[in-house]
């Protein structure tokens, strides 16, 4: 089991606090591939302000589009946003030519 750390806008970050973010999104990359099972992920909105959670899913698809296709927005996010938001936000930070590169993950968590 490992730790690994990553920073979340502090939006995201509330909505996991609050209980409703459950599936955490994120490119593919070499160090989202490092991620098992079991593990725990350490969240950070500030230096002071941390969610630990552990990995109890990895779910592997091409795009967030695809992704979107099999879960509601109420664990991806929260209802108060849209489907089309929140695709909007991830493409700002992962571009489509990036999620064809590595093809995305969503990391499903329970809050410890």
């Amino acid at each position: 089991m490992k730790t690994h750390e990553m920073n979340l806008q502090p939006k995201y970050f509330d909505f996991m606090k609050e209980g409703t973010k459950r599936i955490e999104l994120r490119l593919y990359d070499e160090k989202r591939s490092q991620i098992e099972l079991g593990d725990i992920i350490e969240f950070s909105k500030s230096e002071n302000d941390k969610l630990k959670a552990e990995v109890i899913g990895l779910l592997r698809y091409n795009s967030f589009k695809d992704l979107f296709e099999d879960f509601d927005i109420s664990i991806l996010a929260d209802a108060s946003m849209t489907k089309e938001e929140l695709l909007s936000v991830l493409s700002e930070f992962y571009t489509p030519e990036k999620q064809a590169e590595y093809g995305v993950v969503g990391i499903r968590l329970k809050m410890l």
